[in-house]
């Protein structure tokens, strides 16, 4: 409408203006409803096009955008195991420190795996004690059997010395019953040996594996058992949390509630456009902002990020080839832009409805370029129009409580 009004100044005005004050022709009379078309018919047919044409220049060297809001995280407050509630420290808008006790489960069992865990630590420990006393043992078989082993050893070195010289205080049966003796004491020695060994090898190998397996049961049944305590990962505020004490929760079901962090990107927005725009908004581009949550003012903002593709685009490797006709909708072009002055977006809440203009400025080009007449006057006059958009600016901000107070109903 205001496109429209301002064509007609231009066009229709001076038109009937010619032909009521200098053709004397008369509303009523000379110009009626019928003959409107007739005497006007130059004036309506240049004003649409003239309409038509500064809508298109407007809109596409300064383009507008309603989908525009500044995105936050939320954090979901979910368990790690799974138990019934026990304890219950928060409550909904409660302001949360990272590390905060949120909730507790129900840790009997847990407990009690702990318990046994331990016990089976102490278990092990104790078998070093008792396998010490074992090895202290066969160290002592050892050395009884390496006795034994010498002292047969020089008996029979004796009697076959005495044999070889042909004395009769020995005999052939008697050294070779020596000799048998020697064997049977050298296997005892080499199972004396064995057995020291294999306590050896307990002491050593054996039961330090053992305790680092019990040590390691210990520590996963704490870790069973810490995770029946839920504590903050973020700082925050709680939001919609609706737990129960004696309510049953796990991984897999709904949160528990939501954890809404501080805003990383305070006065930053993301922005929507129209693909056609994607040839004339440029980095550092200067804008204007209106906000639901902030009606009657206009904040200053320019581009601070434009990413290379549009969301559309994307896809995901299944076994059913895309077909591009299911993309029939355009996407939009995702613009990120931010506050020109600290501080000037702190009062809106983030998430808000916003409408954003973006301007295309030529000051800087018609300063330093050289361009013929007529390019530098269409130059000039896109400068000039992007008057227009920020004054339906300035009447939407004005419009925004009506629209969503009055003529919406107030949803």
């Amino acid at each position: 409408m205001l496109e429209l009004l301002f064509c007609a100044t231009f066009t229709l005005l001076p038109d009937y203006l010619y032909r009521r004050f200098r053709q004397g022709k008369r509303i009523g009379h000379e110009i009626t409803l019928f003959s409107v078309w007739y005497e006007l018919r130059i004036g309506l047919t240049t004003c649409l096009m003239l309409t038509i044409a500064l809508i298109t220049v407007v809109f596409y060297y300064h383009p507008s955008s309603t989908n525009v809001t500044s995105f936050f995280r939320t954090v979901s407050i979910l368990p790690e195991g799974s138990g019934r509630v026990k304890e219950i420290f928060i409550a909904t808008n409660d302001e949360v420190k990272q590390g905060d006790l949120l909730f507790t489960l129900d840790d009997r069992t847990q407990r009690a795996a702990v318990d046994s865990a331990e016990k089976r630590v102490a278990e092990v420990e104790a078998e070093f004690d008792t396998a010490e006393a074992e090895l202290a043992a066969a160290q002592g078989a050892v050395d009884q059997a390496q006795g034994a082993l010498t002292q047969a050893e020089e008996e029979l070195e004796i009697r076959a010395q005495l044999l070889a010289e042909g004395s009769p205080a020995t005999s052939p049966r008697e050294v070779e019953r020596l000799e048998n003796t020697v064997d049977s004491r050298l296997g005892a020695y080499e199972t004396a040996q064995a057995q020291y060994k294999a306590v050896e090898t307990k002491l050593t190998r054996s039961l330090p594996a053992k305790l680092e397996t019990a040590k390691a049961q210990l520590e996963e049944a704490n870790t069973a058992l810490s995770k029946m305590e839920v504590y903050a990962g973020v700082n925050g505020v709680v939001q919609q949390f609706g737990l129960q004490v004696g309510d049953i929760v796990n991984p897999f079901m709904r949160p528990a509630g939501l954890l809404v962090p501080p805003a990383v990107g305070d006065g930053i927005f993301q922005a929507g456009f129209n693909q056609l725009n994607a040839q004339v908004i440029k980095l550092g581009m200067i804008g204007e902002m209106t906000c639901l949550s902030q009606p009657f003012f206009i904040v200053p903002v320019r581009v601070s990020a434009l990413p290379p593709v549009v969301a559309t685009g994307q896809f995901r490797p299944s076994d059913q080839l895309l077909d591009v006709q299911d993309r029939a909708r355009p996407g939009t072009l995702l613009v990120q832009v931010e506050e020109v002055f600290e501080g000037s977006t702190d009062r809106i809440a983030p998430g808000s409805k916003c409408i954003l203009n973006l301007y295309t400025d030529n000051h800087e080009r018609l300063a330093t370029e050289e361009f013929g007449f007529w390019h530098g006057l269409y130059l000039h006059m896109v400068d000039t129009v992007g008057l227009v958009h920020a004054l339906i600016l300035r009447i939407q901000a004005l419009m925004l409580p009506v629209n969503g107070l009055v003529l919406t109903g107030g949803h």
